[in-house]
């Protein structure tokens, strides 16, 4: 069975800088896309960033890009998504997944089909 585990998130001022990371375990696709989602309360789920662990081709958000950089470490199995100057808008839950596809980030691209516990991220003005 796929697991995915996350560690990282916290509370930080806005401007601060927080960092991800996303390891997975036990998953046999070919091509591998990880990457996270975020969701805030009374807003819908919103894919952020994701990366094709063989390529590195990688896809940011609108609102994350060039203060967001996902990066991957093959020999561990292991994403990272470094966060920096950070918004108040930035606050929510963030859940790792990973699917075949990185489309699946993409607004109405559908959802990965496998999926972190998620990890709370507050930016506090």
């Amino acid at each position: 069975q796929t697991q995915l585990m996350h560690s990282g998130g916290g509370s930080v001022q806005a401007g601060g800088s927080l960092r991800l990371s996303c390891s997975v375990q036990r998953i046999t696709y070919t091509t591998i896309c990880m990457g996270w989602f975020r969701q805030a309360p009374g807003k819908e789920r919103e894919g952020v960033a994701s990366i094709y662990t063989s390529s590195g081709i990688t896809y940011y958000a609108d609102s994350v890009k060039g203060r967001f950089t996902i990066s991957r470490d093959n020999a561990t199995n292991t994403v990272y998504l470094q966060m920096n100057s950070l918004k108040t808008d930035d606050t929510g839950m963030y859940y790792c997944a990973a699917d075949r596809w990185c489309d699946k980030w993409r607004p109405r691209g559908g959802s990965p089909d496998h999926w972190g516990q998620g990890t709370q991220v507050t930016v506090s003005s």
